[in-house]
This record gives C-alpha cells, sequence and structure tokens, in this order.
C-alpha cells in the first residue's frame, strides 16, 4: 500500500502545484472554453476560463506512477511485485493517454475555430474505437509468464465478469476485443457528457477511481498468483498491484486538480481530460474483471447517459422533449438550481452506486468464506 500512496501524494502534489502554471499558459495562449449560447445563461460568466486543463492531471499521473515503482522496490516480496512497465500498465495508460490526446485534438479545434464544434462526432468515434480496438487487441492476446502457482495469461479474458469471471458468459477473444471497445467508447462519451459543471466530473471520477484502487489492492492482497495466500476465495487478474498504484495516481492527481476546479473553477478539464478519465475507467473495470459492476460503480455516468439518450429519443420520435435540456445537469439548471447544489447532490449519488458496488463486491468475498469456514 505504501507504493500506492507514494504514487497518489507525488501525483496531488505535481497536480496541485501544476495546474496553476497550466492556467496561466492556457489563458495567455487564449486557449479558453467556448460557451454553447444555446446553453444555461448562467455559463456566460465562465468566458475566458481556460480549458484542456485534462493534460495536467495525465501528466501527474505518468510521472506518479514512475515513483510509484521507485517505491515498489522496498517490498519485501520481489515474486509479487512487478519488476517494470507491465501489459496491464500499458493497457491502462495507453488508453488514458491516447483518448487524452484525442480529447485534446478536440478542444484545440474548439479553440481554433473559436465555437464549441470541435471534431467532428463521425471523427470522435472513430478515434475512440481505434484506439479501443489496438489496446483490447493488446489485452486480450498479449499474454503473461507465470507468476507464483498462477497463470494468468492476458490483462483481459473472453469472459464477462461480475466480481469474477462467469464461466458460461465465454464469448470469445474476438467478440471480447469489441466489447472492450464498446466499453471503452461508452465510458470515454460518458464522463465527456457529465463534464459541464465546476468540479461535477472530477469529483464523480474521484470517487469511481478511489473504489477501484481499493477492489485493486484488495485483488493483490487476496491474489491467485501469490504462493503465500491458501484460502478458499482468490482473485485470478493480472497485475493487480499495478491497478491499484495506476489507480491511486490518477486519483492523487484529481485532487489536485479539483483544487482548481470546483466553483468557480479556474481550469476546465475539457475532452483533454474527461475522455481521458472514461478509458481509464473502463479499462479499469476489464482489468479487475468487474465488467458488469460497472454501471453501478459509475451510477450518474449511467444516469446522464440514460436520459440523455432518452431525450434524443424522444426529440426525434414525438418531437417532445422529457428534460428542459440535456445533459441532466444543465436540466436542473434551468430549473433554479444553483450549480454548487447540483454538483454536490450529483456527487452524492454517485457515492451511493460506489457505496453499493463496494458492498456487492465485499458481499461475494464474505459469502465465500463463510461457507468455506
Amino acid at each position: 500500500m505504501r507504493a500506492v500512496f507514494v504514487a497518489a501524494f507525488v501525483a496531488f502534489l505535481i497536480s496541485l502545484f501544476g495546474t496553476p502554471i497550466a492556467i496561466r499558459y492556457f489563458t495567455r495562449l487564449k486557449a479558453d472554453q467556448p460557451i454553447r449560447t444555446e446553453g444555461p445563461q448562467t455559463h456566460l460568466g465562465k468566458k475566458g476560463t481556460p480549458t484542456m486543463g485534462g493534460v495536467v492531471f495525465i501528466f501527474a499521473t505518468l510521472v506518479a506512477y514512475t515513483g510509484g515503482h521507485v517505491a515498489l522496490t522496498t517490498l519485501p516480496d520481489k515474486q509479487l511485485r512487478p519488476a517494470g512497465p507491465t501489459a496491464t500498465a500499458v493497457v491502462l495508460l495507453g488508453l488514458f493517454v491516447f483518448t487524452g490526446l484525442l480529447g485534446f485534438l478536440d478542444d484545440y479545434l474548439k479553440v481554433a475555430k473559436r465555437n464549441s464544434d470541435g471534431l467532428n462526432k463521425r471523427g470522435k468515434l472513430i478515434g475512440q474505437a481505434l484506439i479501443g480496438a489496438i489496446f483490447g487487441a493488446i489485452a486480450l492476446y498479449v499474454p503473461a509468464t507465470k507468476t507464483g502457482h498462477q497463470v494468468v495469461t492476458t490483462v483481459a479474458s473472453p469472459k464477462l465478469s461480475w466480481v469474477h469471471d462467469i464461466d458460461w458468459l465465454n464469448i470469445g477473444k474476438i467478440a471480447a476485443v469489441v466489447f472492450f471497445v464498446f466499453v471503452v467508447m461508452s465510458m470515454s462519451n460518458a464522463v465527456n457528457l457529465t463534464d459541464g459543471l465546476d468540479g461535477l466530473a472530477t469529483g464523480t471520477s474521484i470517487l469511481v477511481l478511489v473504489s477501484y484502487m481499493a477492489i485493486a489492492f484488495w485483488q493483490y492482497r487476496h491474489w491467485c498468483a501469490d504462493p503465500q495466500y491458501t484460502a478458499a476465495y482468490c482473485y485470478d487478474v493480472r497485475d493487480p498491484l499495478e491497478m491499484a498504484l495506476i489507480a491511486g495516481a490518477a486519483v492523487g492527481a484529481l485532487v489536485g486538480f479539483l483544487w482548481w476546479n470546483t466553483s468557480p473553477a479556474r481550469i476546465f478539464m475539457g475532452d483533454t481530460g474527461s475522455m481521458a478519465l472514461g478509458s481509464l475507467i473502463a479499462g479499469l473495470a476489464v482489468a479487475t474483471k468487474t465488467i458488469l459492476l460497472l454501471p453501478l460503480l459509475g451510477l450518474l455516468f449511467v444516469i446522464i447517459v440514460v436520459t440523455w439518450v432518452m431525450q434524443i429519443g424522444s426529440y426525434r420520435t414525438t418531437g417532445k422533449r422529457i428534460f428542459r435540456m440535456v445533459p441532466l445537469q444543465h436540466h436542473f439548471e434551468l430549473a433554479g438550481w444553483s450549480e454548487v447544489n447540483i454538483v454536490v447532490r450529483f456527487w452524492i449519488i454517485a457515492g451511493l452506486g460506489v457505496a453499493a458496488a463496494l458492498g456487492l463486491f465485499a458481499a461475494d468475498f464474505l459469502r465465500v468464506m463463510s461457507g468455506a469456514s
């Protein structure tokens, strides 16, 4: 756990003190977020706020991951600690960085064109699909060496998972790559839709990533690959300590960023940050084999997407709107809620989803262990 805390603390410091530098730099470049004229009128006061702040916490996470690996050299069991970057890190950090670059391109075009259009929808979806396919193939087809008494062959599994692989839901590797792409695209766009109010996507992502940090570390302490672990219940995953390290680094970086992103925001994460965070969360869900638990862990993201789909579907089929405006947070703005109230209440909803999901994760462990005793 020491390495995870080191990574989180290093990322926090870099993000906390690096974000003001980014604010000054992007302000000088006039890289401010274009404000939609058809959006809530209260957003017009945000004009001039720089965007692309996701660059800061992506950079902080990468540096902190390296620092965490230095801390890993102090661990007594060399057999269980990764000697260097693993396939798991390549997949998770690769998704994080490359979807962040795609989002950066989108943000850059918005700034350059001085409107909120940016990269067209088709280009964005194609980019997400290509990135998901590349790292999905790595996750499903790059084998691991034997560790301890267990062989965990790939980062991802051809089986769908709840808190473990579900044996009768084996969809095959090709279908699993396609499903991987779907999850990456879904979460990347879900976090992107949730962004829009000061601190909303940042705080919600912190809650989800903290839960994945806890899940991954718990899996490390009850790992099938640990030859000293003999209990009836173990987790057949690959590189759980690596996953905890990356999630912890991302949490620290986001907490430091939230200092400047909370209302009134001095900087926005932009598509650079929101798309990167969504793909990282998707990768962690696949790597920890909790993919069917993700809709509950990311409850707020799911609600935002479902209500958005409902609005679009209703308008296109009947010409009527269900909500005043989507994404859902803007509906409540137009209903008269203050921005801070919306953000805090949405954080509470996100926290309830995370608490329920962690409860189910723990309940499965307790059920098996109580039966074994």
